[in-house]
C-alpha cells in the first residue's frame, strides 16, 4: 500500500472540502423553517437571504412582503436600498487605484483633495448652544485612516457634537473640526464619502461611472446602481420605520428612483448582486470572465487589520427612530481597508477570525469568510439600524449557517 499516496490524497480532498463548502439540505431546511417562523413572531416584513461559497450561490430565498400595503411578495431578485453596503466597493475602487500606484495609503487625504489640508481637532463644546474650541490636528488624516474609520470624522447620528451643530441643509463633517486625533480612536462617519471624492479626483470620472465601469459591470452587477430605472420600480422594496412599537411603511415613488452619488451610501441592489461581490473575494480578486480585478496581494492587504491595534467603538446613537446603538464586535473587533474585521469567534458555530462584514442602515447585512471560504447577505428594509428583531434574525440565520456546512 502506497502510504505517501493515500495521504497525498487524504489532503487533496481536505483541501477540496475546506475550499468548496456548502450547505447539508437539512441545513437549507432548517434556515427556511427559522427565517418563516421569524417573519411570523417579529416585526421584520421581509427579506432575502443568501449564501455563497467561492463557486456559486448555495442557498437563497425571500420571505415576507416586499410592499406590505400591495401584498406584494418578497422575491429573491427584489431591489434593496443597500444604503452602508456600498461603502466596501467605493473601498474597493479606492484599492484598485491604491493598486495601479496613483494613490498611497498613508498620504494625507489632502494631497488628492487639498481643501482637507490643514484639519483642526475638538478640544470642547457646550451641549446647550453648540459653541465649541478646537487646536490644530497634529497630523492630516490618511487615505488608510479613511478606509478604517480613524480619520476623526463622524456622522450626526453617532456624534452628539455634530448633531448639535450640523443643523445646515448640505453641512459636511469635513468641515468642522475632528472628534479626535487621527488614527487614535475608530469612529463611524463620513470617512467613505471622502474616498468617493478621492476617487473622482484621481480617476476623473464621475464616481457612480467609475464603479459601474470598474467593479459592477466587470461582476454583472446588473441591478445595482445608484439610480433604479423606471422599468426595475416594481422589484424594489418599500421601507418602514417603527413607531411606538408598530411598523409604517413608506411607499415607493413612482418612476426612477433615485439616491446621491457617495462613496457612504446611495447603491442599491439584490442579494445575487452583493454575492458577487463577496465572490471576488473569495476567489482573490478574479471572478469569471471579470479578468484579475484585483491582486490577491492587495487583497490580503484589504483583509488585515488597519487600525494599528485600535478597536471598533460601540456607537451610541444620537437618534434612535435611525438608529440603534452598534455594531456587533464592539471593543474586540479592528477594522481592516473597508470591512469590520472579526477578531474573536462569538460561539462555534458563528464566523470565524479573519472574518469581513458591514451593514446598511435598513437593515442590510453582509459577511465574507476567508477561512471557511464563505459568505453571507441577509437584507431587510427597515428602521431603526441595528433593531433587535433584525439583529437577533441576522445571528439565529447564522448560527444556522455555520451548524450546516459540509
Amino acid at each position: 500500500m502506497n502510504t505517501k499516496l493515500i495521504l497525498g490524497s487524504l489532503a487533496l480532498l481536505l483541501a477540496v472540502t475546506t475550499d468548496a463548502q456548502t450547505l447539508a439540505p437539512q441545513g437549507k431546511n432548517a434556515i427556511d423553517s427559522y427565517l418563516q417562523n421569524a417573519i411570523k413572531t417579529t416585526h421584520v416584513p421581509g427579506m432575502v437571504a443568501l449564501v455563497v461559497n467561492k463557486d456559486g450561490i448555495v442557498y437563497e430565498q425571500s420571505f415576507g412582503l416586499r410592499d406590505v400595503a400591495n401584498k406584494k411578495p418578497m422575491t429573491n431578485d427584489a431591489i434593496f436600498r443597500l444604503a452602508s453596503m456600498t461603502k466596501p466597493i467605493t473601498s474597493t475602487g479606492i484599492m484598485m487605484l491604491v493598486e495601479q500606484g496613483k494613490i498611497d495609503l498613508d498620504a494625507p487625504a489632502a494631497k488628492y483633495l487639498p481643501a482637507l489640508a490643514k484639519p483642526k481637532v475638538l478640544t470642547s463644546w457646550k451641549a446647550e448652544d453648540g459653541t465649541y474650541t478646537a487646536e490644530p490636528a497634529k497630523h492630516e488624516y490618511t487615505v488608510r485612516q479613511l478606509l478604517t474609520h480613524t480619520s476623526g470624522l463622524g456622522y450626526t447620528f453617532t456624534s452628539d457634537f455634530l448633531a448639535k451643530v450640523m443643523t445646515m441643509p448640505g453641512a459636511r463633517a469635513t468641515q468642522l473640526p475632528l472628534l479626535f486625533e487621527p488614527g487614535t480612536k475608530w469612529n463611524y462617519g463620513e470617512s467613505t464619502r471622502v474616498l468617493g471624492e478621492i476617487i473622482e479626483a484621481v480617476s476623473g470620472q464621475e464616481l457612480s461611472a467609475y464603479l459601474d465601469a470598474h467593479i459592477l459591470k466587470p461582476l454583472h452587477m446588473d441591478d445595482t446602481s445608484y439610480d433604479i430605472p423606471a422599468a426595475k420600480n416594481a422589484r424594489v422594496v418599500t421601507t418602514h420605520r417603527l413607531d411606538n412599537g408598530k411598523l409604517v411603511e413608506v411607499p415607493n415613488p413612482g418612476g426612477a428612483i433615485t439616491a446621491a452619488h457617495q462613496g457612504d451610501g446611495g447603491l442599491s441592489g439584490t442579494a445575487r448582486d452583493y454575492a458577487q461581490f463577496i465572490r471576488l473575494i473569495l476567489n482573490d480578486g478574479k471572478l469569471g470572465d471579470s479578468g484579475q480585478l484585483l491582486k490577491p496581494t492587495t487583497l490580503a492587504t484589504m483583509e488585515q487589520s488597519g487600525t494599528n491595534g485600535v478597536k471598533v467603538g460601540l456607537m451610541k446613537s444620537t437618534n434612535k427612530t435611525l438608529s440603534e446603538d452598534f455594531p456587533l464586535g464592539a471593543g474586540v473587533d479592528t477594522y481592516a481597508l473597508g470591512f469590520q474585521r472579526t477578531e474573536q469567534q462569538a460561539a462555534p458555530n458563528m464566523r470565524s477570525v479573519g472574518s469581513l462584514a458591514w451593514a446598511g442602515i435598513y437593515n442590510t447585512e453582509f459577511w465574507i469568510d476567508p477561512q471557511r471560504k464563505i459568505g453571507a447577505v441577509l437584507l431587510m428594509q427597515y428602521l431603526p439600524f441595528y433593531d433587535k428583531d433584525a439583529i437577533d434574525v441576522l445571528q439565529g440565520f447564522e448560527s444556522r449557517v455555520y451548524s450546516n456546512l459540509k
